[in-house]
This record gives C-alpha cells, sequence and structure tokens, in this order.
C-alpha cells in the first residue's frame, strides 16, 4: 500500500475520462485503480495533481494497492540476488501445467533447489514447483522429475472443453499436441468403433469421445498409472457412456476387423505394433499412424512401413502431418491411412 492522490470520478462514462488521463500521463501506473458503488478513483502522480485539478476533477487522498509492473524474470532475479553466482544460471522459461511449475535448470542449479523451487512458487503463484531432469524415458514414457517447492504435484489441465487430470511425476503430458488433441475433437467419427491403442490418461480419446460423435472407443493402456489417471478423466468428462478403457497390452485386445478407425499415438517402435491395428481394422477403415522420422524421407519412411504390412494396392495414404519438432532433423509426423479391401491376403 502507499499514500496517494486519486482523481475521484463518477463510474458513468469514467472510461474515457480515465483513458484521456492515461494518455496525458497523469496517472501513477504502480498503484491500483480503485471503485466504490459509484465513483472510479485514478492515483495520480503527485508532478500532475495541480494539472488534474486544474481539469476540474475532484480529488481525495487515500492508500493504494501497488502494482509491480517488473517481469517475473526480474523480481526473480531480485528476490535471488544474494546470490550473484547463481544468477546467471536461472531458467529463463518454465511450463505451467494447471497450478504446477515445471522448469528445466542447469545442472550447476542443483544445490540450490529449494531455494529456487520456494522463489518461483512464489513470485509465479504456483502450489509446486518441479525441475524436468531427463524429460520421458522407458517404454511408458514416463518423466523424471525433481519436486523443488510444494508436496501436491497431481494437476487438472483445461484444454479445448476438455479435463486432464494427471500426476506430473508420474505421466507424460505432451503439450506439444495441442493441434492435434484439437483435430480429434473435430473429426466426423458419427455411429463409428474407435480403438486408441495408446491412450496414455486420455489425451486423444477423450476429445474424439466428447466432440466427433463415435459410438464406442476402446481406449487400450498399459501404464497403470496413465490408466488410473484415464478412468478418472473418462468419468470427469463425462464420456463412460461412450468409452471403454482397458488395462493392457494393445496387442492382446481380441477381434478382427471390428474397427473403423485406429489412433496410434506412440512414436519410435510404433512399426511394432501395426500388425494389431491391422488385424482390428475394417476393410475401408483409417488409421492415424504416428512416429518420428528423418524430415527428409518421412514420406518414402510411412510408404515403405505400410507396404510391407499391407502389400501393394492395401493402402491409400490420405495425408501426413506434422505434429512437431523431435530432434535436430527428426520430426513427429501423424499419417492418416485408409486400408483398402485389396489388401492381400499374405499381409493378414
Amino acid at each position: 500500500m502507499k499514500r496517494v492522490t486519486f482523481a475521484k470520478i463518477p463510474s458513468e462514462g469514467a472510461g474515457p475520462r480515465i483513458r484521456e488521463l492515461m494518455d496525458r500521463g497523469w496517472v501513477d501506473l504502480h498503484a491500483k485503480i480503485s471503485k466504490d458503488e459509484c465513483y472510479r478513483y485514478v492515483p495520480i502522480l503527485p508532478e500532475h495533481i495541480g494539472e488534474v485539478v486544474e481539469e476540474g476533477y475532484e480529488t481525495v487522498d487515500g492508500d493504494a494497492h501497488t502494482l509491480d509492473r517488473r517481469s517475473p524474470q526480474e523480481r526473480i532475479r531480485e528476490a535471488l540476488s544474494d546470490h550473484p553466482d547463481l544468477l546467471e544460471m536461472l531458467p529463463e522459461r518454465w511450463e505451467f501445467v494447471g497450478d504446477i511449475v515445471i522448469l528445466k535448470m542447469d545442472p550447476r542449479c542443483r544445490p540450490y533447489g529449494p531455494l529456487i523451487g520456494e522463489t518461483y512458487a512464489r513470485v509465479l503463484g504456483a502450489k509446486t514447483v518441479c525441475a524436468d531432469v531427463r524429460g520421458v524415458s522407458g517404454e511408458f514414457r514416463q518423466p523424471s522429475m525433481e519436486v523443488l517447492y510444494g508436496t501436491d504435484t497431481e494437476s487438472v489441465r483445461l484444454e479445448n472443453g476438455i479435463r486432464y487430470g494427471f500426476d506430473v511425476t508420474k505421466v507424460m503430458y505432451a503439450s506439444g499436441n495441442t493441434d492435434e488433441r484439437m483435430r480429434m475433437r473435430r473429426l466426423d467419427c458419427r455411429g463409428e468403433t474407435v480403438v486408441d491403442m495408446f491412450a496414455g490418461i486420455g489425451y486423444f480419446t477423450l476429445p474424439l469421445a466428447k466432440f466427433s460423435g463415435a459410438r464406442r472407443v476402446f481406449a487400450c493402456e498399459k501404464n497403470p498409472d496413465s490408466y488410473r489417471f484415464l478412468v478418472r478423466n473418462i468419468r470427469d468428462n463425462e464420456v463412460s457412456d461412450v468409452v471403454i478403457p482397458i488395462l493392457g497390452d494393445n496387442r492382446d485386445l481380441l477381434g478382427k476387423g471390428f474397427a473403423d478407425r485406429i489412433l496410434m499415438g506412440y512414436v519410435q517402435t510404433t512399426a511394432d505394433f501395426l500388425p494389431a491395428a491391422l488385424r482390428m481394422i475394417r476393410p475401408g477403415g483409417i488409421i492415424h499412424y504416428h512416429d518420428t522420422f528423418y524430415v527428409s524421407e518421412y514420406r518414402e519412411r510411412i510408404e515403405s512401413i505400410f507396404g510391407e504390412n499391407c502389400g501393394e494396392g492395401g493402402y491409400e495414404v490420405l495425408g501426413i502431418r506434422e505434429v512437431k519438432s523431435f530432434a535436430p532433423a527428426v520430426s513427429h509426423y501423424v499419417a492418416d491411412v485408409r486400408i483398402t479391401p485389396s489388401r492381400s491376403r499374405s499381409s493378414q
């Protein structure tokens, strides 16, 4: 709080008058404008009080809440100014996951982890701060997180009408796949049976089930932690009448030729699971095939993979989209592939 002189302006029609004061440079931008039922109270810089009075404004003195116009980075650096050796190593960027902040830290910052976590939490208003130590790894694409501040690592992310609940220390959240999740929402799947072979917490299952008109979605997930949140997210997004969650390896799913559409949202070893997808897809059905390829050869590699598994004339590539950059000269792509009725028997 600080003591200031306010211009007292009737609330009705206050907007243009406040803008005029701001345009003239008379408003104290480090103090908050306040209001009551009848008036707006605009803080005035001391050197311009006389001019405001001459313009016919009524003035009153009072206490104003201060505004910190500095950037979060500036406030963080000031809070840690007692550690000058640390300042040049501090993370300049972060990611908000609900009310949790994820940092990527210089390894030299590790001894200061709790101090950094507490500072970022206070400045950014986060309940928990975690450091992304090694990205994701292993079959389940599990994150490697170190909790710097706080204890609650579960969060809910709201995205395009969907609630995604998960634990940032146990489950990967692919923030770079936003456009693809939106595309699943826009698909016309009316009356279709869909299989999501790598459902995770429902990244693609939930928008498709809620908005595309699919009749049934079988959502398969092998990771018990992801499956637990998948079940919860199905309930919280009110799609239990559409989605059937399945815990286990998607290659163990029973049935042949029953799926109109299959989602294969995995990368690097996706081709190992294609025979199972081809067993489940009906003639004329569509597979959304995700994988990583060198940018210079992605189309040839996709054609080669489906050619080897479907035979000549057994598939049609409807389109290929780049989802995001994955590594230098490597990108994550998704191919929409229709499996044609002429797929050779030898490939089935």
